[in-house]
C-alpha cells in the first residue's frame, strides 16, 4: 500500500505498482487454474495432447519438456528417410524370418528342419539376397546401404546370418539340391528305405521280439549299408543322422537285436594273426639256431676224422 504523499510524481509512482500487482495477481491466477496443453506423437503415430498434471507425473517430460510450450516431432529430412520400396523389403523379410523360425521349431524333433524348412530358407536367403545387392530404388539408393549398413547394430545381418548358421551347421545343403527346390535323391532313397523298416518294426514290436529281429533283419541291414555309403560320400545331414541314431536304438535296446557284422571277419583274422605271431617268431628261432649247431658241428667230425687216418697211417 502507498501512503499518501503530497507530490504529483509520487502519486504516478504509487498507481504503477498497484498496476503491477494486479497483473501478477492475475497471471498467477491464469496459471494455476488453466492447463497446458503438450502435444506429443504416440506409438501409432496420431498426436495426442497432454496436459500438466500428465507432464508433472512424467519423469522424462517434466526434466526436458517445457509444459507451457506446445511440442510436435518433426519428420526425418527426406535423404534420411528409408524409401517405400525398401520398407516392402523389409517387411517382406520380416514375414518370411517369422515363418522360417516356425517351421524350425516345430521340426526340431524328431528332427526334420531339412526336409521341412528348406522352401522356407530358399524364400528367405532370395529375400536377403535383393536386400544386400546393389540395386537401386526409384530413388537410386540401395537398400543394403539403408537396412544393412545405417547403424551399427546391424540388426538385419545379424538376424540371416543366425538362421544361415544353423543351416550350414545342419548340413541342409547335402540333403537338398542345389537350387533348394526338392530334396536329393539320395535322401529320398534313404527315407524310403528307413520307412520299410520303420514299418517293419511296428509290425512285430506288439509280439515277441525274437520274430521282429529274424523278419526285419533284411531291411534293417539294407539300411545301415545305405547309411555308410552316404557317409563315405558326405551327403548325410542332421535329417538322415538323427533318423539312423533312433532306428539303431529301436534295434538294440528297445528290441534287443543284433546281428554280425562282416567286418568282424577279417578283424577276427587279424587278431589270430597277431596271437599267433610270437610263438611262429620263436619256433623259428629255434629252427635257425639248430640249423646253426648242425653247420658247426660239421667240421669238427671231419677234423677228428682225418686225425684219425693221420694216426693210423702212422701206425702202419
Amino acid at each position: 500500500m502507498c501512503e499518501p504523499q503530497p507530490s504529483l510524481s509520487s502519486m504516478s509512482l504509487c498507481k504503477i505498482k498497484a498496476v503491477l500487482v494486479v497483473l501478477a495477481v492475475q497471471v498467477y491466477a491464469s496459471a494455476a487454474t488453466d492447463e497446458a496443453n503438450l502435444t506429443v506423437l504416440d506409438s501409432v503415430g496420431n498426436f495426442t495432447a497432454l496436459n500438466s498434471a500428465s507432464v508433472a507425473k512424467s519423469p522424462v517430460l517434466k526434466r526436458v519438456v517445457d509444459p507451457y510450450v506446445s511440442l510436435s516431432l518433426a519428420a526425418f529430412p527426406e535423404d534420411l528417410e528409408v524409401s517405400d520400396y525398401c520398407v516392402d523389403l523389409l517387411h517382406t523379410f520380416g514375414q518370411r524370418y517369422v515363418a522360417y523360425v516356425n517351421c524350425l521349431v516345430v521340426s526340431a524333433r524328431p528332427v526334420k528342419v531339412c526336409q521341412n524348412c528348406y522352401a522356407g530358407f530358399g524364400s528367405l536367403r532370395e529375400i536377403y539376397t535383393n536386400i544386400s545387392s546393389d540395386q537401386m530404388d526409384t530413388s537410386n539408393v540401395s537398400c543394403r546401404d539403408s537396412l544393412l549398413r545405417s547403424d551399427r547394430l546391424m540388426l538385419v545381418y545379424l538376424l540371416y546370418v543366425n538362421l544361415e548358421d544353423i543351416w550350414v551347421t545342419s548340413g541342409c545343403s547335402d540333403c537338398v539340391t542345389v537350387g533348394l527346390h526338392s530334396l536329393t535323391n539320395d535322401t529320398l532313397y534313404f527315407m524310403a528305405a528307413l520307412n520299410q523298416s520303420l514299418t517293419c518294426f511296428e509290425k512285430y514290436q506288439q509280439g515277441n521280439h525274437s520274430v521282429l529281429c529274424k523278419d526285419c533283419k533284411k531291411t534293417y541291414k539294407e539300411l545301415n549299408e545305405l547309411y555308410s555309403g552316404m557317409e563315405k560320400n558326405h551327403t548325410l545331414c542332421i535329417d538322415i543322422e538323427d533318423a539312423m541314431n533312433v532306428t539303431r536304438r529301436l534295434w538294440s535296446k528297445n528290441f534287443n537285436c543284433s546281428f554280425p557284422r562282416e567286418e568282424t571277419v577279417p578283424v577276427i583274422a587279424v587278431s589270430s594273426f597277431m596271437l599267433f605271431l610270437p610263438i611262429i617268431f620263436y619256433l623259428s628261432s629255434f629252427l635257425h639256431s639248430e640249423q646253426k649247431k648242425r653247420k658247426l658241428i660239421h667240421p669238427k667230425r671231419a677234423k677228428s676224422s682225418n686225425s684219425l687216418m693221420n694216426i693210423q697211417d702212422k701206425l702202419s
